[in-house]
Parts: structure tokens; C-alpha cells; sequence
């Protein structure tokens, strides 16, 4: 990795909600959102870059620093519901739906599009008139909040339509010398951005839940509580966005990446450096042997499950995107439960090249 001789201009901080300076450092991040400036932080999902959501001017700052076109438009992050109800309308009809369902996930990784109120700028929704909003859980991530007492407008901590950040130093490879302070938190737990949905009233009195964007609350987690309607396939970089992370082509790393649904579709060329992502390593899967990798990495080694594959998911995407192969080749997930995300993430990484 090329060391970035700006990086040293953006201070890294560690961060432990049982430390001494837990609330002096939430605090200080706090302040400098208050004035307009920027600030990564972790949550449960993905390390988010921050700014006052109510601020323009720091939005501005958030488009310019990820290099994000104003097109996309942003997650509101709020502390609880009535913070909710502040930022965005919710319709009668979904009303007990959406009461239902913030009780059951909230705070979380599920993320509700909803009408937005006039105190959200419109740089934060994409000049749309509906705004994402989620509570995250991630301590840091509340605690800035309640320091604040205002909603925080932040997409993941990396320059755009690039691998998202789940560690302080991904943020720091990625935005070094572009913002003030990250807040160092560890590795977050789930890895995977959060689920987006759009409530409308369903047959009967069981609302219908489209998901725009999935994530680790799943279809499956939704079933119980909502008729579900899975997110389509984005094929074109012309289609708009309607939420946050929607953009066809999107979470790529540098190397070219395919996706390969099928061991018959990969033909390797001679003199070409292969790196092979792999779900569980196993030979079945039929790649393996198909040619000698520069290096395999694995989401879930040997044991398959889908939990540790999302947490591994961006780490393992950097790993290969690391090694200086020509291309890496992605292995098909099983679209179930937190499969339907990875595969989504796939799809579209595997759009940019």
C-alpha cells in the first residue's frame, strides 16, 4: 500500500465507551460537527463520514471529500424515534407498521425511506422528497448524537463507488488528510451497510415492505412483520437513485472484478494474475482447481456461514484488492438470508469493469 503523505493531517483517536475519555472524545467530535467540519465514525454497519444533517454547507463538504455525486443522496442518522418524527413525515397508513417495525429493529441497521420535512436540506435527499433515516446502535456512534442533539447526515468513509470502510484505518487509507478526526472504534460488527425499505400499505392489514437496498436486517428477519418485496437487479448506470447506495454500479475496488455464477464461465487467459473469492473454500464450488490463484481468500473458511461472511465481506473485497492481481473472481453466495446483500454488493462491484 502507498502511504498517503496527507494522512497526517487527519488525526486518529481511539475510542472505548468503558475508557477515561470516552466522553471528552464524543464531544470533542461533537464540536467540530457543530462547526460545520467533518468527522468519520463508527457504527454497527460500516464507518459512516459525518456532518451536521441540518447544515448545507457540511453536506457540501461530504459530497466534495467522498468525490460523491449530489445525485445519491445521503442517510439521515437519528438518536430515537421522536428525533425521527422531527426530519420526516410518516404516513398514516404505515404509521403502525413503521411503530411496529422500530420496535422490533431499532436502533439498528434498518433504514426507513420516508417523506422528508422541510428542515432537511435538499442536498441531503438528492433534491428527492423522501429522506432515508435509521438510528444506528453502535455506542460512538449514539453518544456523538446526544453530544450534538441534532440528526447526522453520513454516508460510508470512503471516496465513492469504492470498497466501504470497516475498520479506522480503511477510513484512513481512503480520506486521509480530507477531515479533521476519525474516531477508532474497532471493526464493526456487521460489516454490511444497512437494510433500506420503503413502507407501503399491503393486502388486508399486513403492510408491504420494499426493500431498495439489502442489508443484515434481512427479507427473511421482514417476513415476520410484512409482506416483503425483494430489491430488483440495477443493470444500467443511467437508472436514478430512489435511496441511498442504490447507483448500479457501486462498492468496487481498483482491481477488475467479475462474477462468476457458474465454474464454466471463467476461462483463465495465460500470464494473468487470478485472485479468487471464495465463500467457504470448498472444491465442490468448482473453481478452485481451474487455475493456479495468486491467492484465495475466503468469507467464511470451511464452515460457510453467512453471519461471519458479512463481517468479512469488505475486509476480504481490500485483501484481494491489495495483492496487485489482474483481475479477482468472485464465487456466487447463496441468496438467503444475508446472502441477498452480499450478492447485491457483488453485482454491482462487478458493474465497474
Amino acid at each position: 500500500m502507498v502511504e498517503n503523505p496527507e494522512s497526517s493531517k487527519t488525526e486518529v483517536a481511539a475510542i472505548d465507551p468503558e475508557g477515561e475519555n470516552y466522553g471528552l472524545l464524543a464531544a470533542r467530535a461533537a464540536g467540530l460537527l457543530a462547526a460545520g467540519e467533518l468527522v468519520a465514525l463508527p457504527t454497527e454497519t460500516v464507518y459512516g463520514l459525518a456532518a451536521d444533517a441540518l447544515n448545507q454547507e457540511a453536506v457540501a463538504q461530504v459530497f466534495a471529500v467522498k468525490e460523491r455525486p449530489t445525485f445519491d443522496p445521503l442517510i439521515v442518522h437519528v438518536r430515537h424515534e421522536a428525533q425521527l418524527r422531527e426530519v420526516a413525515e410518516v404516513p398514516p397508513e404505515v404509521e403502525e407498521a413503521l411503530v411496529l417495525l422500530l420496535s422490533e429493529f431499532w436502533p439498528g441497521p434498518l433504514t426507513f425511506l420516508l417523506p422528508k420535512k422541510p428542515i432537511i436540506p435538499d442536498l441531503v435527499t438528492a433534491g428527492l422528497p423522501t429522506v432515508a433515516v435509521r438510528a444506528p446502535s453502535h455506542p460512538v456512534m449514539r453518544r456523538v448524537l446526544k453530544e450534538l442533539g441534532r440528526p447526522i447526515a453520513a454516508p460510508s468513509a470512503n471516496r465513492f463507488g469504492r470498497i466501504s470502510p470497516t475498520s479506522a484505518p480503511h477510513v484512513l487509507e481512503e480520506l486521509g488528510g480530507r477531515l479533521p478526526l476519525i474516531l477508532d472504534a474497532g471493526a464493526c460488527s456487521h460489516g454490511l451497510e444497512s437494510t433500506i425499505i420503503q413502507l407501503e400499505p399491503g393486502p388486508k392489514t399486513k403492510p408491504l415492505a420494499r426493500i431498495l437496498r439489502a442489508g443484515p436486517v434481512t427479507p427473511e428477519d421482514l417476513k415476520r412483520f410484512c409482506k416483503v418485496e425483494l430489491p430488483r437487479k440495477r443493470s444500467g448506470s443511467g437508472e436514478a437513485a430512489l435511496a441511498p447506495g442504490q447507483l448500479a454500479s457501486h462498492y468496487a475496488p481498483r482491481t477488475p472484478l467479475r462474477l462468476v455464477e457458474t465454474p464454466e464461465e471463467f476461462q483463465p487467459e495465460p500470464g494473468k494474475r487470478y485472485g479468487l473469492l471464495s465463500y467457504k473454500g470448498d472444491p465442490k464450488a468448482g473453481l478452485l482447481d481451474k487455475t493456479d490463484w495468486a491467492l484465495v481468500s475466503e468469507l467464511s473458511p470451511t464452515v460457510g456461514k453467512l453471519a461471519e461472511a458479512a463481517v468479512r465481506f469488505f475486509f476480504v473485497l481490500r485483501q484481494l484488492d491489495a495483492a496487485g492481481l489482474d483481475e479477482i473472481i468472485a464465487e456466487p453466495i447463496v441468496e438467503k438470508g444475508l446472502g441477498v446483500a452480499m450478492m447485491d454488493r457483488l453485482r454491482r462491484a462487478s458493474l465497474n469493469h
